[in-house]
């Protein structure tokens, strides 16, 4: 009888000889299968974030001043917080040199300049904030005024960049600052194994790391300002900023990378992507954000670079300790994680 030969039926090299099932989990396996699934919940995850934040934006609280004299001052201030929905948070305000310094300073998002010797009143807003906050508050004061029977005047005493769409550039600037930062974590990890093997490797990824951000920021900086005449302000200033938010992204990265391996790009997709991204405060600044998002907004790498380029470019550096300390935080965090994880591996598998 002529000896059968590989790949004719009825030998082990036939496939389809091979049980289905069994066929089935050599094409995915059961970690692939796992993944698969991680990413239909981070998809899932993604869809609901961004439509939850931005699917009816309503404004609420919005920090505004109320000039106006003492007589009437108290009771226009109660009407406009007892207006449905507390769209505003109304405070007197001394004078309209005072507002326009806390504008400036990013302690009151508009103003409200009252007029007692006619019926036109005079907004301030602050475009460079974002435009959809300036044109909220500019709608909800503008009712209030028409039904006491006034009219509004709006003047925009910071106002974004001809080349600033809706003052949108940095949001856009520092969300490509966050996605090089844990790009650059993910292929610094991925290419030798996700989890480092001793502290030596970690310092090494982390001194990469550190170098990239400064490059990153930097020429973030240049593109969007000098380049596409897209965002005033100080490019060094920009430069500082872009560098930490790349850095605190990236280490961050590689912390949840150390924690649990490749799954940690995952964790780092959904805090700076799926949470961060829509919370921000770019498209809808915090006030008109719903309660959640506004809450964690401040404290993820993108709303804290968001707000922190807004001051650069726009605010004279105001307002920039707190987003600075966020973002500090964050680099520091991802730091000390990376390391004491690299050093616990060492200890737990031995030296490399």
């Amino acid at each position: 009888m002529a000896a059968q030969t590989p790949g004719t039926p009825g030998t082990s090299g036939d496939s389809t000889h091979i049980p289905f099932l069994q066929e089935v989990r050599e094409a995915v396996t059961g970690r692939a299968a796992l993944l698969v699934l991680g990413a239909l919940v981070l998809q899932l995850a993604f869809i609901t974030s961004y439509v939850g934040a931005f699917h009816a934006p309503k404004p609420q609280d919005i920090p505004l001043g109320v000039v106006a004299p003492r007589q009437v001052g108290d009771q226009l201030t109660d009407r406009l917080g007892a207006l449905p929905g507390s769209p505003l948070d109304p405070r007197t305000v001394a004078d309209e040199a005072t507002a326009v310094r806390q504008i400036r300073d990013r302690d009151l998002e508009a103003a409200l300049i009252v007029d007692p010797r006619g019926t036109t009143d005079t907004l301030l807003v602050a475009g460079g904030s974002g435009a959809s906050l300036a044109q909220a508050a500019e709608a909800v004061v503008t009712r209030a005024e028409a039904a006491e029977k006034r009219s509004l005047k709006v003047t925009d005493i910071a106002p974004a960049a001809a080349g600033d769409a809706r003052g949108l550039s940095s949001f856009y600037l520092v969300v490509g600052w966050c996605v090089g930062g844990y790009l650059c974590a993910a292929i610094l990890a991925i290419s030798a194994g996700a989890r480092p093997a001793n502290p030596r490797r970690a310092s090494f990824r982390l001194a990469a790391l550190a170098l990239y951000a400064l490059a990153a920021g930097l020429l973030g900086a240049v593109i969007t300002g000098p380049v596409l005449d897209a965002l005033p302000g100080s490019v060094l200033g920009l430069w500082g900023l872009g560098a930490l938010v790349v850095f605190a992204v990236g280490a961050t990265t590689l912390a949840l990378q150390g924690l649990a391996g490749i799954i940690g790009i995952g964790l780092a997709i959904a805090i700076v992507v799926v949470l961060g991204n829509p919370s921000a405060g770019g498209a809808y600044p915090y006030p008109l954000l719903p309660p959640f998002w506004r809450a964690i907004g401040p404290a993820l790498p993108p709303g804290a670079g968001t707000f922190a380029a807004r001051s650069i470019a726009y605010f004279r550096g105001s307002a920039l300790t707190c987003p600075l300390l966020v973002l500090s935080a964050w680099a520091v965090a991802g730091t000390v994680v990376t390391m004491v994880c690299a050093a616990v591996r060492r200890r737990n598998h031995g030296p490399a």
